[in-house]
């Protein structure tokens, strides 16, 4: 009996020991991708300035105002110009970085602990509380959903922490879905099947075996996600839901320099454009790199 306990221990921790041994194998072959290390320098980048602007350089919007430098196109002294009010448009590009990336991450993290949480505990007990669960999701997934984070937002006020728990909320169903097939597909390893041949509880299995070994699709949706959590945030600052004035936010610096465009006023757009546009690709081509790198098809 004691030796059918060592063997099942054995495998039981042979995953365990596998993917410690191929987590450097896999960064190797994350930044041999010039895709990869391109998207996490932008990541860096955009990362170094959210947390040090407001220590290097406080900035106190409501305060920020200078209409005799109203609408000056780029210089030495400021570097994007100044929008309508007289503030330095590069300034506040910085500062708004910091809005942008919390609610990215926030948004992502709500949805992944609620997502996958869903999914996982549909997949691995199945039968009526998968169906159950997954009609719920299924409901979430037929609005559109900038409709249902706008209707969140509306609902809830408009804000930043409204705007993340929105976005948080649409994109449940994402990992939700995601999780579930992982939970499906290796509720039937060998490990999983030695676990519950010792007695291993749901629970015991669930978060000890099948979510261990199921990260790398969850990691990589992630890692997209926050690019598009940048790009709804921008979208609902656009409409006036987001990060209220007189606070910098990306997309409520585009629709405030629309007006100016057509006096020849390009860079008050121009500059938060190409913020939202670098992050997002930082998101995007981080998130290549890892599926490419977490890929056993891609593997050599």
């Amino acid at each position: 009996m004691a030796v059918a306990n060592d063997a099942s221990n054995l495998t039981l921790t042979q995953p365990t020991r596998k993917q410690e041994g191929q987590f450097q194998r896999v960064m190797k072959r994350l930044f041999r991708s010039t895709n990869a290390r391109l998207g996490f320098a932008l990541i860096v980048v955009f990362v170094v300035v959210a947390v040090f602007a407001p220590i290097v350089n406080p900035y106190d919007a409501k305060s920020d105002l200078n209409l005799s430098m109203r609408l000056q196109p780029p210089s030495w002294e400021h570097p994007f110009g100044t929008d309508d009010l007289g503030r330095d448009v590069m300034r506040r590009v910085i500062h708004g970085a910091r809005v942008s990336l919390q609610v990215a991450v926030l948004a992502v993290a709500i949805s992944l602990l609620f997502g996958s949480l869903i999914g996982l505990i549909g997949g691995m007990v199945g039968g009526v509380t998968d169906s159950i669960l997954m009609r719920l999701m299924d409901i979430m997934l037929a609005f559109p959903y900038v409709l249902l984070a706008i209707a969140l937002v509306t609902t809830l006020g408009p804000g930043l922490r409204n705007t993340m728990i929105a976005i948080g909320i649409v994109y449940v169903p994402i990992y939700a879905r995601l999780s579930r097939s992982v939970a499906i597909s290796l509720r039937e390893e060998d490990y999983v099947m030695a676990a519950r041949s010792i007695g291993s509880g749901q629970r015991r299995i669930l978060f000890n075996h099948i979510l261990p070994n199921g990260l790398s699709p969850i990691i990589v949706q992630a890692t997209l996600s926050m690019g598009v959590a940048v790009l709804d945030a921008a979208a609902l600052g656009f409409l006036g839901l987001g990060q209220q004035p007189p606070y910098p936010e990306w997309g409520k610096m585009l629709v405030d320099s629309l007006q100016f465009i057509l006096s020849g006023s390009w860079w008050v757009m121009l500059f938060p454009g190409l913020a939202i546009m670098l992050t997002v690709l930082g998101f995007n081509l981080m998130g290549d790199g890892l599926r490419d790198a977490l890929d056993p098809r891609l593997r050599l």
